[in-house]
């Protein structure tokens, strides 16, 4: 069943398909992650998610003072807000070392970070900086189970860590470990993985301290695990989906204590049998990953989610009889972050129930 806190007052001035956001929910979700992480100063969010401005200046106003991007132009997003530590959560390769220099003396006030889990990256990337007279301070990426990026904790790791210590132009600024792995949907189970890799970054970072390394950082966690490693007060955690929640974590992980803030909207354009309609809302506007059903239409009871192409979604229904086209039909995404990068812009409802304000999607096209 549909909250009415998702019905929109104004809704026949909304174009569809759109994204809106919630003013409120996105409010209490930032409070949520907050509280969960004791207090904002022990946190570094993600801004992959939603790639907003306005966003992150609620999460300023919240305090709210680091941050982690994936791309240059969500990390010079971050630099003209004002935000002072940005940890650009990707190794820098090819044109991004010169672009990342350029974002460097573009914003010498903003304390730029990056990972690194090769030995030629790190390198190529410190003859960059020392000719270009900047320095940027490099996170080792450790794979502690992701198996995607980063480098297994081990003596190469070490050398790798050493590597940077040495190198000009670059200073080593702690580790970097994402576990997208732990998804155990049983909380305590969850807890006991997160707690298991936490001890293999601990060992890792001890050998290095013996060695008479600093490791100034820890940041570690997604959304799912974030609240486990909120609880140890020398981490930075760096949730990302928290801010607008999504139906793949919502239905897997109901221990998490946040709502949806952000739907999507489409409307029927077509009736063409009497269990069946006909969305507007395509791939080119909601995610396409991961596989399986891309969301849930909160205002469709018992549908069930069919074809989609780039322009039409099809669902089946018990009975089309008190359906129209043009009827709204407010959607909860699978996956909420790569669905906010399909649209330009984004419709803000507030509390009462009406449009009054869009914000720009800013960091949506690559720098």
């Amino acid at each position: 069943m549909m909250e009415s806190r998702y019905v929109v007052a104004n809704i026949d001035e909304i174009p569809s398909p759109s994204m809106l956001i919630y003013r409120d929910g996105l409010r209490e979700n930032i409070a949520k992650t907050v509280e969960i992480a004791g207090g904002p100063e022990r946190l570094r969010p993600h801004v992959k998610t939603h790639k907003m401005r306005n966003v992150i200046e609620m999460q300023c106003q919240a305090g709210i003072a680091k941050f982690k991007c994936a791309t240059l132009s969500e990390a010079r997003m971050l630099a003209e807000i004002g935000v002072d530590d940005v940890l650009i959560a990707y190794q820098m390769i090819g044109p991004n070392i010169q672009r990342l220099i350029n974002l460097k003396k573009s914003f010498s006030g903003t304390n730029f970070r990056v990972i690194a889990d090769d030995p030629i990256a790190v390198e190529t990337l410190s003859a960059a900086t020392s000719r270009a007279g900047v320095t940027i301070d490099v996170l080792v990426d450790l794979d502690v189970g992701q198996n995607r990026t980063g480098i297994s904790p081990g003596p190469d790791a070490i050398e790798l860590y050493i590597l940077i210590d040495h190198l000009s132009g670059i200073t080593p600024g702690g580790l970097h470990a994402y576990d997208g792995h732990n998804h155990q949907t049983d909380f305590e189970e969850r807890l006991k993985a997160c707690q298991d890799t936490l001890s293999v970054v601990r060992a890792f970072q001890a050998e290095l301290v013996s060695q008479g390394l600093s490791v100034p950082r820890r940041v570690m966690g997604g959304s799912i695990s974030f609240p486990c490693y909120a609880r140890e007060e020398d981490l930075e955690p760096s949730p990302g989906t928290t801010v607008f929640w999504d139906w793949g974590y919502s239905r897997r992980f109901p221990d998490l204590p946040f709502k949806a803030a952000a739907l999507l909207l489409g409307r029927i354009i077509s009736i063409p049998t009497n269990t069946r309609v006909t969305l507007d809302l395509g791939s080119k506007a909601i995610a396409s990953d991961p596989d399986g059903q891309r969301g849930v239409a909160l205002n469709l009871p018992e549908s069930i989610p069919g074809r989609q192409n780039e322009e039409h979604w099809v669902f089946e229904c018990p009975d089309t009889t008190n359906l129209a086209v043009g009827q709204p039909i407010y959607v909860f995404p699978t996956h909420v972050c790569p669905s906010t990068a399909l649209h330009r812009q984004v419709y803000v409802i507030e509390e009462d129930g009406t449009c009054r304000e869009k914000w720009t999607v800013d960091a949506r096209d690559r720098e």
